[in-house]
């Protein structure tokens, strides 16, 4: 098989990519290791900035997440048993996130894939990416026991954090940083009006709560829990009822429970790797950076990731230059740290660390207080959550 550019992983990240590729007429072949069922099974995120819907808009994926999101123009912190509200939109002049489930954008990258015939590969077994040093590159994998070569011009990796692609780069060619934190989010996914009709971000002494959404009868919530944790110990009860001691009375006294449609529990890392160019191969998403999940920006960045590398790659063949491909490394590295350092930042402060005394959680308690008494704390919050301004035609 030959095409121009061989996209491994078929998450939102690879999905977006290939859309957009499409609508510049560039060929493309995704490949996923997984099945699409598997695919579409994987609980993730919802909170969009408004890079990413309107990149949805841009390659005619965005009806149903304009007709079925939920806008929101802020969200509560609670911490020494009150909420304060930031108002995104006052602060920031105008701007709000959508909260639509990951899930839901990956189901509608999926169905406009298979709308303009684009050739998906699921559960490619064996994965190899060859080459990529070389003008020539190639990527192998077996399907069905037998084995089958893609030719193309460039490899984009985006295959998340176990992939194939990053591992497959020299050590002496790469540089990962990483934070690895002392706790991990225990998530709930429930039929259940959400308690609030906006976010509630809780830092209690027993731990951060997370109250949010994926609709208006379908509510997401999580619980800082040690890594030492198993989800099995988990009761669904034990859950609620440890969620209540976290809220301020009036949340934990509306609070609508029922029994989970999904449990489990993610670690929280900070990571990212440097370049993510090497010669014709890319890496995108998961696969170069990982954000805690308290910024809300990790299907946000992948989706910047994707839009700087289809430009660099449009130009290349509508304009016969390699100055986008380039340039690409140094500039999704700019906003990525930008969001790892916010993301740093907000989970710093709004998570317990007994490791580091009583001391520390003092010392939050007093930085929020300046924060929300503050204007420009709040917008400095209100900022970072709802993103940087981008220009895709910048250099």
């Amino acid at each position: 098989m030959r095409t121009q550019v061989a996209i491994i992983g078929a998450g939102p990240s690879g999905l977006l990519l290939g859309q957009l590729l499409h609508k510049a007429g560039i060929d493309n072949v995704i490949l996923e290791r997984q099945s699409g069922e598997y695919v579409l099974g994987r609980i993730r995120a919802g909170v969009l900035e408004q890079v990413t819907t309107d990149l949805l808009q841009e390659v005619d994926v965005g009806e149903r997440m304009l007709k079925e999101g939920l806008p929101h123009g802020g969200f509560d912190m609670l911490f020494d048993g009150e909420r304060h509200r930031i108002d995104l939109e006052a602060l920031t002049g105008g701007k709000r996130v959508t909260v639509y489930g990951q899930t839901e954008v990956t189901r509608d990258l999926m169905e406009a894939r298979e709308r303009i015939g684009r050739t998906t590969v699921y559960e490619a077994a064996n994965v190899q990416v060859h080459d990529f040093d070389t003008t020539k590159p190639r990527v192998t994998y077996e399907k069905n026991g037998q084995m089958h070569t893609i030719e193309c011009d460039f490899i984009a990796g985006c295959d998340g954090f176990h992939g194939v692609c990053r591992a497959s780069v020299p050590r002496g060619a790469i540089r990962e940083y990483e934070k690895v934190y002392p706790f991990g989010w225990l998530g709930l996914l429930a039929d259940t009006p959400p308690v609030h009709h906006e976010l509630i971000y809780v830092r209690s002494d027993r731990g951060f709560a997370l109250c949010s959404q994926r609709s208006h009868t379908r509510s997401r919530y999580y619980l800082q829990v040690p890594l030492t944790d198993k989800v099995e110990a988990w009761s669904d009860d034990a859950f609620w009822n440890e969620l209540r001691l976290r809220l301020d009375p009036e949340a934990a006294a509306s609070l609508v429970t029922g029994p989970s449609l999904e449990k489990s529990i993610a670690p929280l890392r900070s990571f990212v790797t440097e370049p993510l160019r090497f010669g014709r191969l890319f890496l995108a998403g998961d696969a170069g950076h990982i954000v805690p999940p308290t910024g809300a920006k990790g299907l946000n960045l992948a989706a910047t990731d994707v839009k700087y590398l289809s430009t660099a790659i449009t130009e290349f063949y509508q304009e016969r230059s390699e100055a986008g491909i380039d340039g690409y490394s140094e500039r999704c590295l700019k906003r990525i740290w930008r969001a790892e350092r916010f993301s740093w930042w907000f989970t710093g402060i709004m998570h317990n660390f007994p490791e580091d005394g009583p001391i520390v959680a003092k010392l939050q308690q007093a930085e929020l207080d300046y924060l929300i008494h503050s204007e420009h704390g709040r917008r400095t919050i209100a900022e970072n959550y709802v993103g940087l301004p981008l220009n895709f035609g910048e250099r």
